[in-house]
């Protein structure tokens, strides 16, 4: 019996400088067309307003309350009567208020989980260098009274949107289905109070399809992404100093200027690249370093780098664990512990075939769960159990 085309909706606030979550939404509009289903992109691009006054004051009120997030929502239902509503990120312009309109109208939502924003107002649960969870375990307040976001004004706002959601059980009482990256995430979610049976676990898929070969056996270590604290950068350059292997960092470094004025002579910045200069980056590297220090709920960077052949060595923290295998696609290391790191570091840069053995490794283990066609199996299972409830 051929499969029911269905018609999806993608619902996604752009972030102002991307991540991880522009890639997934992506890649899901684009392979669920290529099976023949019908997508729409409903999105609000918060790039175009939050570099200016009016823009910021835009997001803080339309965080707590979205009128014209609403209007775009009621008018996509009326107009074209989706089977079923994917959201993705919804602060600041559309608002979680979104999910009573559509559970009004009765279609199933689906909810993917790209990071902690239903357990943490600035979504990392990350402050001064520790794992924090003072929202969770109390309330949302304390986003406000610990000044997470390093802005009073902007604090507060995070803090009342979120507060406003948990008391109005706009996410636990209109959403059909979640989705998790990880079971790390998934666990965390019932930790907190979130519906076991109504959580499933889909990790991201592969977004690279056609590779070309490494050019050598690797001529740097690599790292990709946020040049940030949570990160964990200082132990990254700390391992390279110690070890004084070759370590190039692609990524935009402008809010940490600090980090390059002071990193040794064998770490060189190469700032943002685009996806092609990316692709070059990954094929000169060795293998790739994900030091981070944060609670990461998958690790694209990893997923990336395993597509091109390389090994990754990443810190025992979230989801990575469940990507990077210890031993076998990578290392594994205490998060923060620079000495291990860099032992790790000098492991694989001496030993070329335990090097390739692994990257081998991380091939099989991307065709075997991260694969397109084992991405969109679980998704479509996640949507027939939606549109049974």
């Amino acid at each position: 019996m051929p499969e029911k085309k269905l018609k999806i909706v993608q619902v996604h606030n752009w972030h102002r400088f991307g991540g991880g979550s522009e890639i997934v939404v992506e890649t899901t509009t684009n392979l669920l067309r290529k099976r023949g289903h019908q997508v729409l992109l409903e999105t609000f691009d918060s790039r175009n307003l939050m570099h200016t006054l009016r823009g910021k004051a835009k997001a803080f009120a339309w965080g707590i309350y979205s009128p014209v997030g609403r209007k775009a929502i009621r008018r996509l239902i009326e107009e074209q009567a989706p089977d079923i509503i994917h959201v993705h990120e919804l602060y600041p312009f559309f608002s979680p208020w979104v999910l009573k309109n559509i559970k009004r109208a009765g279609i199933p939502v689906v909810m993917t989980c790209h990071d902690y924003r239903l357990t943490c107002p600035i979504s990392t649960h990350y402050r001064n260098g520790e794992t924090c969870t003072k929202c969770r375990d109390k309330n949302e307040l304390q986003c406000a009274f610990n000044n997470c976001r390093n802005n009073f004004l902007e604090s507060v706002g995070f803090a009342l949107r979120s507060l406003t959601a948990r008391k109005m059980k706009l996410f636990t009482e209109n959403v059909t289905c979640y989705t998790t990256p990880s079971l790390f995430v998934k666990n965390w979610l019932i930790e907190s109070g979130f519906p076991e049976e109504r959580i499933h676990v889909v990790p991201n898929v592969n977004p690279i399809s056609k590779l070309e070969p490494k050019k050598n056996d690797g001529e740097y270590i690599g790292y990709v992404g946020r040049i940030s604290e949570e990160k964990g950068i200082d132990s990254l350059l700390e391992a390279a100093r110690t070890s004084n292997l070759p370590v190039q960092l692609a990524g935009d470094y402008s809010a940490m200027p600090e980090l390059v004025a002071t990193a040794p002579t064998n770490v060189e910045f190469i700032g943002k690249l685009k996806r092609d200069q990316l692709a070059n980056f990954y094929r000169y590297a060795r293998f790739v370093v994900v030091p981070s220090t944060c609670l990461e709920t998958f690790g694209m960077v990893a997923l990336e780098a395993m597509s091109y052949g390389l090994p990754v060595i990443a810190s025992k923290t979230g989801g990575l664990q469940e990507v990077v295998d210890d031993g076998v696609n990578g290392f594994l290391f205490e998060k923060g512990n620079d000495v291990e790191l860099a032992e790790k570091m000098k492991q694989l840069c001496e030993n070329s075939e335990l090097a390739k053995k692994m990257g081998q490794a991380g091939q099989e283990k991307l065709n075997r769960e991260y694969s397109e066609e084992i991405y969109y199996l679980r998704l479509m299972r996640v949507y027939e159990q939606a549109l049974t409830f």
